[in-house]
């Protein structure tokens, strides 16, 4: 299946249902920014690195500022801003561009702390609005011969909202329709992605580049 080839490390779901996100850059007044955007999503509850609140975290924020702060456990799986390529870790998971959006910071939180390493772009592909693919590790294979899944326009537009963690019943009030018809396209794209879940489908997506945030 498709998801063999981008699942690196099988992470347990986190117990809570919000994902704590430990928000450690240097730049403090981004860093509260990214908190108001980021609280805005139903599914993280992002803190502060030093607020007392952050020692222990499902996935964290950092840049190259605070990369290698003590505040991040290296157990944590994390998302680094950098504003140049080759910075990577072994808790590095995914890496974007300092300037990226809300909305891609939290879709790559998402699925850092499940598990996925996200590949970054070259510099050409970022660009102004902030695209990214996902990738696979160095010693993963990918099956270049798998097929972009054929999916429909109305089906698109559900998983460009899966994309940003909304539930089903944001997506039905999002698109105007019932939350028994969003089920079914949610199944659908799963189905057609041959996703083992939500998260699943969103990596896959991007690593077809059916997603771009």
């Amino acid at each position: 299946m498709a998801s063999s080839a981008i699942q690196t490390i099988a992470r347990p779901e986190p117990a809570s249902t919000r994902l704590t996100v430990l928000i450690a850059l240097g730049d403090a007044a981004r860093a509260e920014q990214l908190v108001d955007a980021l609280a805005a999503s139903e599914d993280l509850l992002p803190i502060l690195a030093g607020s007392g609140m952050g020692q222990t975290a499902d996935v964290a924020l950092v840049d190259e500022a605070a990369s290698e702060s003590r505040a991040v456990s290296p157990a944590t799986p994390c998302v680094l801003l950098s504003r140049r390529a080759g910075h990577e870790s072994g808790n590095v998971f995914a890496m974007l561009p300092a300037s990226a959006d809300g909305l891609l910071i939290a879709a790559a939180l998402r699925l850092a702390a499940s598990g996925y390493r996200i590949g970054r772009a070259g510099p050409s592909d970022l660009g102004a609005h902030g695209e990214f693919h996902a990738g696979v590790s160095e010693d993963e294979t990918p099956d270049d011969n798998q097929p972009r899944a054929a999916l429909s326009p109305r089906e698109a537009e559900v998983l460009a909202l899966l994309a940003e963690g909304a539930p089903n019943k944001v997506i039905a009030r999002r698109l105007n329709i019932s939350v028994h018809t969003a089920k079914f396209h949610v199944a659908a794209i799963l189905i057609k992605l041959g996703a083992a879940n939500r998260t699943d489908a969103i990596a896959i997506a991007m690593r077809q580049g059916l997603v771009l945030v």
